[in-house]
């Protein structure tokens, strides 16, 4: 399994080796050892979570305030556009915007650190999406709009239906001034 890191500090990508024949596939999901090696406690998901969204859809972009979230996310069938961002205040790369292609061909997985923003768009007919979190589900979940054009997030398809909590979410001006108290600069988008 191939790791690297992006260019915000704790996002890592996870490239497994998929074995093919006329079958179909076996791929490795999930490897202890190969967590371990890259910083993550595997012994610290308490809960795996499934949602399939159709083409178009955007779910996200969400996150936890206080101890945080982190998730090692995935598409098992269909394809997704996978977004991170940094919203961890005094971070280097606070604000900084990268997207990744998860999809049921190649298998990647991303792993998403506490303090991060998340959320994805469906590129498939469907997408079924599914990622591990170190804490159980709460209420309270905080957010940015998806669509706000500041983070100009490079969306692959048109604009999908949103939920009427992710509509409703704050710019990310408001939320680093109203949510997170800052000032802070505006984001920026890497690939």
């Amino acid at each position: 399994m191939i790791v690297t890191r992006s260019t915000i500090p704790g996002v890592i990508l996870f490239q497994p080796t998929p074995i093919r024949d006329h079958r179909g596939f076996f791929t490795r999901t999930m490897d202890v050892a190969v967590l371990e090696s890259a910083g993550i406690d595997p012994t610290s998901f308490k809960q795996e979570n499934q949602s399939r969204s159709f083409r178009g859809g955007v779910r996200g972009l969400h996150g936890r305030l206080g101890a945080g979230e982190a998730k090692l996310a995935r598409c098992a069938n269909g394809s997704v556009l996978d977004v991170v961002i940094d919203a961890r205040p005094g971070s280097a790369t606070f604000g900084t915007v990268e997207t990744f292609i998860l999809d049921d061909v190649e298998h990647r997985q991303v792993y998403v650190p506490h303090g991060c923003l998340h959320g994805y768009q469906a590129l498939s007919a469907t997408a079924d999406f599914c990622y591990r979190s170190d804490r159980f589900y709460e209420p309270g979940e905080i957010g940015v709009n998806p669509y706000d054009p500041e983070l100009a997030i490079p969306w692959s398809e048109p604009r999908g239906q949103l939920s009427d909590k992710d509509a409703a979410a704050p710019t990310w001006q408001e939320f680093v001034h109203d949510v997170l108290g800052l000032p802070g600069p505006g984001p920026h988008a890497t690939e």
